[in-house]
C-alpha cells in the first residue's frame, strides 16, 4: 500500500469513459469506491476489482487497477481465488441484484460464511437495466415491467437478510447520491477483517421510476443518527435488517471478533507462481486458458 498522502481517487480513473446512461447511480457508486480505495492508502498497482454481468460489470474498465469482467454471477469466486492467490492485495468485487442475488446467489452465501477478507459491493437498482428493464431479485412484488405487466407476484430478496443467516461479520447499505455517507461506509467494508458486504441503492433512471432518488431521499433512515442502534449486536442488527417498512443506510452489523478465511488457515504466501516443477501437462492446460 501507499501512504494515503501518495493517492489520490482520481489515480484509480482509467481512460475509458462511462456509456452508463447519464443520472445512473453507478456513477456515483463508483467514485465512492475509488475514493474510498484511495482514502485507505490502496493504489492501483496493488488494487485487483472483479465485476460481474449488467450495467455495474464494465465498472473494470472505468477504474484504473488489475481488473477482471467474468462470468454472469462469478465475480465472487473469481474475487476469492485473486485473494486466496494474492492475500497482500486489495480485492473487491462489484456487481448489479441481478448478477449478485439471482444467478450468483449460491456464489455469495458461500463468500459470505467462508469471511475471505475483500469487499463486494452489489449495485442494487432493483430492475434488470441491461436487458432493458425486467423485474429483478429485488424488484417490489407489484412492481410492472414488460415481462411482469402485473408484477413479480412473489416478495423481493432481503440480501441483508441472506448476508446474516450465511454468518456475515460486515453488512452494511448505502445511497450513491450520499457521496460522503456512501464513501465512509465503502471504506468501512474495506477497512474490515473479512468479508465486507455493502449493498448499494443506485437507482436506475430509465427503467425504475419507483424507486428514484427522490424516494431514497425522503425513505432513507441512517443508522449514524441511531442512538439505540449497535452495530456490533446480533439482535440490533435482525431487527433492523428485518424491518420491511423502512430503508436503512449505515452499518447493520460488524463482528468485533471476526477473523478472515486466510488467517484461519494459514494463507499468507503469494501463490500466484506456479513451481517450476508442475507437471509439463499442467502447465499446457494452464497456458490454453491464459
Amino acid at each position: 500500500m501507499s501512504s494515503q498522502s501518495d493517492v489520490r481517487f482520481t489515480d484509480f480513473k482509467s481512460d475509458k469513459q462511462p456509456t452508463w446512461c447519464p443520472g445512473c447511480g453507478d456513477f456515483g457508486t463508483m467514485n465512492g469506491m475509488m475514493k474510498a480505495l484511495a482514502e485507505t492508502g490502496n493504489d492501483p498497482d496493488n488494487t485487483f476489482v472483479v465485476a460481474g454481468i449488467g450495467c455495474s460489470g464494465k465498472i473494470g474498465t472505468y477504474m484504473h487497477s488489475y481488473a477482471l469482467h467474468g462470468v454472469h454471477g462469478r465475480a465472487l469466486p473469481v474475487a476469492t481465488g485473486v485473494k486466496m492467490a494474492r492475500p497482500d492485495i486489495e480485492v473487491m468485487a462489484a456487481g448489479g441484484d441481478g448478477d449478485g442475488y439471482s444467478i450468483g446467489a449460491g456464489h455469495f452465501v458461500h463468500a459470505v460464511r467462508r469471511n475471505v477478507d475483500m469487499s463486494y459491493v452489489v449495485m442494487d437498482n432493483r430492475i434488470y437495466g441491461l436487458t432493458k428493464g425486467q423485474a429483478s431479485p429485488t424488484s417490489r412484488s407489484d412492481f410492472e415491467t414488460s415481462t411482469t405487466p402485473e408484477g413479480p407476484q412473489q416478495p423481493p430478496v432481503n440480501p441483508l437478510a441472506l448476508a446474516l443467516a450465511s454468518g456475515a461479520t460486515f453488512i452494511a447499505q448505502s445511497f450513491a447520491s450520499d457521496a460522503l455517507r456512501h464513501q465512509e461506509i465503502i471504506q468501512e467494508a474495506i477497512e474490515h477483517d473479512g468479508f465486507g458486504f455493502v449493498n448499494v441503492f443506485s437507482p436506475c433512471v430509465t427503467f425504475n421510476d419507483v424507486d428514484t432518488y427522490d424516494y431514497f431521499r425522503d425513505s432513507l433512515v441512517d443508522l449514524q443518527e441511531d442512538e439505540d442502534h449497535d452495530r456490533h449486536d446480533y439482535e440490533d442488527a435482525k431487527e433492523v435488517i428485518l424491518d420491511g417498512d423502512k430503508e436503512y443506510q449505515g452499518v447493520m452489523y460488524q463482528d468485533e471478533n471476526s477473523v478472515p478465511y486466510h488467517e484461519q488457515h494459514g494463507v499468507t504466501e503469494n501463490m500466484s507462481e506456479i513451481p517450476d516443477g508442475a507437471p509439463e501437462d499442467a502447465m499446457d492446460l494452464v497456458r490454453e486458458f491464459y
